[in-house]
């Protein structure tokens, strides 16, 4: 990563059938090639055949962020098309069935699904991943423990996976319900130090558990990878708007939380208990939901908390020169998530999944490449 605050962002895509939009089951030969080449490596293959990621290069200015991931979208989709295929960006696809999809080949692949079993194979789940680098790599632990009240929020903002294996789950963010299966996954412990993280790290490596850090799975995470502080909580967004919006409020929030060294330093166990309770009211009940107050005193609904976020956050925003993306997360709050378009567009059709949830699809296909 290039700069302080430089950012990037993954994007995990579902497979499908051109024409009916269903999940493909196993991707066909010479296609990963061609994506890779079209778009400069900057695409990857995922632990399930059915899944694609792409990954934009490190950035600094959100229009090019914005530009190179709708660029991204756009020409794996072409090549998609080729093979007979295309994409579908949404933390669920509403009538994908586990059983069917293979694993992909590699031996990082083998040795999760062996460690994994059932729950490997039921990971057909696509997110949002956004880096962000610190000024000092050492920083991460520290803010990643103090981003942690605000991971709540993103996965408001951005649910998009109401449904699973042709069901309406009740929440407006499945994703996570069925990720959180897999282990080290969710919301992490309250590390405050480089050494208390270094010391969980090196347990499980001695153990066998894992051969490094990139086996963990929580919800933020310090990137093995990369110096950056990556952000794993959201869906993957249906509109790619969305998505940069998103990024940039992660992003300012970083910066501010850099600057303020003493925000939610003084987090516990009560803190954390109610930071995992908010994680669920985040999936169950999306933008239109309220959350635990830390301090105790009542509830705050999604769009007060992101009020107040926005407040502290505005200066770094436009430092950063993104806040008007920053503000568009009001919007989100004001029009609803893909997970609120998706069940409006499903809910005429109660009496009958079969069209509700052929609308539901045709509609993410659609607003994937908007």
């Amino acid at each position: 990563m290039p700069a302080p605050y430089s950012f990037g962002i993954e994007e995990e895509y579902f497979l499908v059938d051109a024409q009916t939009k269903f999940v493909a089951r196993a991707m066909p030969d010479g296609f990963l090639k061609a994506a890779k080449s079209a778009l400069d490596g900057k695409v990857t293959g995922e632990f399930l055949q059915s899944q694609i990621e792409v990954v934009t290069p490190p950035q600094t200015d959100i229009a090019a962020a914005r530009a190179e991931l709708r660029d991204l979208r756009k020409t794996l989709a072409a090549i998609a098309g080729e093979y007979g295929l295309a994409i579908m960006a949404s933390g669920t696809h509403p009538t994908a069935v586990w059983e069917r999809a293979q694993q992909s080949q590699g031996a990082r692949y083998d040795a999760v699904m062996d460690d994994l079993q059932m729950i490997g194979r039921r990971n057909l789940l696509c997110g949002l991943h956004v880096h962000v680098e610190l000024p000092d790599p050492a920083q991460r632990i520290d803010v990643m423990m103090r981003m942690l009240p605000y991971l709540p929020l993103f996965i408001a903002l951005s649910t998009s996976s109401p449904f699973w294996r042709s069901q309406p789950t009740g929440l407006k963010g499945y994703r996570l319900a069925a990720y959180d299966e897999l282990p080290r996954t969710g919301i992490p412990e309250l590390f405050r130090t480089q050494a208390e993280f270094d010391s969980y790290i090196d347990a499980l490596v001695r153990a066998g558990v894992m051969p490094d850090s990139s086996y963990i799975w929580w919800a933020i995470r310090p990137s093995f990878k990369h110096p950056t502080l990556e952000l794993r909580a959201p869906d993957c967004c249906t509109d790619v708007e969305d998505t940069i919006s998103i990024a940039a409020l992660y992003r300012s929030l970083a910066r501010w939380l850099v600057r303020h060294p003493e925000r939610n330093w003084a987090m516990n166990a009560v803190s954390r208990a109610i930071i995992v309770e908010n994680k669920w009211r985040a999936q169950r009940y999306g933008v239109n939901g309220d959350f635990v107050k830390v301090e105790g005193d009542g509830p705050v609904t999604v769009a007060r908390m992101l009020d107040r976020v926005i407040a502290d956050i505005t200066p770094d925003a436009r430092e950063l020169g993104c806040l008007d993306e920053v503000l568009r997360c009001l919007t989100i709050v004001a029009n609803g998530t893909s997970a609120d378009r998706q069940l409006a567009i499903f809910a005429p059709h109660q009496d009958n999944h079969v069209p509700g949830l052929r609308a539901v699809i045709d509609w993410i296909a659609k607003t994937t490449l908007q």
